[in-house]
C-alpha cells in the first residue's frame, strides 16, 4: 500500500526556485531487521510509480532480488510525477490552484533530494543496495556522488552519467508533439492529452528500437498489401494507454529533467567524479539499447573504483531491464552474494 510523507519545507530547487512542501508517495516491502542492514533502495523509471512490484515483473517475490523475505525494500515516488509526489497537478499554496504549467523546473539532483528527506524520515542512513534504471539509474549515480557512504552496493541498469543529445532529440520531438495539442497551456489536467500520446509513440522508438518492433509488431501476412498494418494499432494504443495513466504536464517537466542530467554539472570532468563513487557497483547494459547504448556504460566501467560489467543479450532495446527480468535476477543475485 503506497504511503505518504509530507516535508513541511521549505524546499529549494536547483532552478532557483523554492516548493513551499513536499508530498513523497512511497511504497515498501518486507520488514528491516534490528540493525537495518538488509535495505534495499529501488529508484524508478520515467513513467513508473513507487509500486516496484507493478512495473517490474518478478522481482519483488521470493527468490528474486528484491525477495521480501530476505530485504526491506523501499521505493518512492520521484519529485514531478504523476503517481502521488508533489508535481503540476499538485495544488500551490501561494494560488490555492494546482501549479499546471508553471510548475518549476526540476532537476535529478531535486528527486534525490527529496529521497533523501524521505530516508532520513525512514531512519534509513545506509542502504544494502541501491538500484534503478534509465532515470532511475540517473537517480542512483547522482546519490552515490552526493552521499558516498549511503550504498554500501549500487546497480546502474541501462543508463548513462550524462544525457547525450541522441536522447534529448527524442525529448525534444516528444515536446513538439505535446506543444502542437492546442489544450496544452489550459489550466486543466487533461491539457495536452492527445500531444501526450504522440509523444509516447515518439518514445516508444527509442525504447524498442527496430528489432523488436520487427520481431512483436509483423503482419499475420506480411506479403499481403494493406494500409491496416498491425504496428499501427500498437503506436496508437500505447499512446491512448499512457495517456489513460498520465498526465502531460509532468511528462513534459521529466523530459526536461533527463535532459539536464550531468553528473559532471558543477562538479568538474565526469570521469573524476566517477572515480568518487565508493560504493561496490553493477554496471548493466542492454545490447540493442540505442537510447542509452553499451557505449554509454564503459565510462562507468572504466571509471568507477570498485565495479563489474554485464550486457544482457536481448532483442528488446531500453525496455530489456523489464523483459529480461530472468537474466537480470541472475546477475543481482550473484552481484549480492
Amino acid at each position: 500500500m503506497t504511503q505518504y510523507y509530507t516535508y513541511e519545507g521549505p524546499f529549494e530547487l536547483e532552478c532557483g526556485a523554492t516548493l513551499p512542501s513536499v508530498i513523497i508517495a512511497y511504497d515498501t516491502y518486507g520488514r528491516m531487521n534490528a540493525d537495518r542492514s538488509n535495505v534495499v533502495w529501488v529508484c524508478h523509471a520515467l513513467t513508473a510509480n513507487s509500486d516496484a512490484a507493478d512495473w517490474w515483473p518478478h522481482t519483488v517475490e521470493r527468490g528474486c532480488f528484491l525477495d521480501p523475505d530476505r530485504y526491506f525494500t523501499v521505493c518512492a515516488n520521484f519529485l514531478g510525477s504523476h503517481y502521488g509526489t508533489t508535481g503540476p497537478l499538485s495544488v500551490n499554496p501561494a494560488t490555492g490552484e494546482p501549479w499546471y504549467g508553471d510548475f518549476p523546473k526540476i532537476t535529478v539532483r531535486d528527486m534525490v533530494n527529496c529521497h533523501r528527506l524521505l530516508a532520513a524520515h525512514l531512519g534509513v542512513e545506509s542502504v544494502k543496495l541501491l538500484i534503478g534504471s534509465s532515470i532511475g539509474g540517473f537517480q542512483c549515480l547522482e546519490w552515490c556522488v552526493m552521499q558516498p557512504d549511503f550504498a554500501e552496493r549500487a546497480a546502474f541498469i541501462a543508463t548513462t552519467p550524462r544525457t547525450k543529445p541522441w536522447a534529448s532529440a527524442f525529448n525534444e520531438s516528444q515536446r513538439m508533439a505535446i506543444e502542437s495539442d492546442p489544450t496544452f497551456g489550459e489550466r486543466n489536467a487533461e491539457a495536452g492529452a492527445a500531444g501526450m500520446a504522440v509523444a509516447r509513440s515518439i518514445a516508444l522508438l527509442s525504447y524498442r528500437g527496430g528489432t523488436a518492433y520487427d520481431k512483436t509488431q509483423e503482419d499475420a501476412d506480411p506479403d499481403e498489401a494493406s494500409f491496416d498494418r498491425r504496428v499501427l494499432t500498437y503506436q496508437r494504443y500505447q499512446g491512448e494507454k499512457l495517456k489513460r495513466r498520465f498526465n502531460a504536464y509532468s511528462y513534459y517537466r521529466l523530459s526536461q529533467a533527463v535532459d539536464s542530467h550531468n553528473l559532471g554539472r558543477g562538479r568538474g570532468r565526469v570521469e573524476d567524479v566517477l572515480a568518487g563513487i565508493r560504493a561496490k557497483s553493477l554496471v548493466v547494459a542492454i545490447t540493442s539499447d540505442i537510447l542509452f547504448p553499451p557505449s554509454d556504460h564503459t565510462i562507468l566501467v572504466d571509471n568507477i573504483p570498485d565495479s563489474e560489467y554485464h550486457v544482457i543479450d536481448s532483442d528488446f532495446g531500453h525496455d530489456g531491464f523489464l523483459v529480461e527480468h530472468e537474466k537480470l535476477n541472475e546477475i543481482i543475485k550473484d552481484f549480492m552474494k
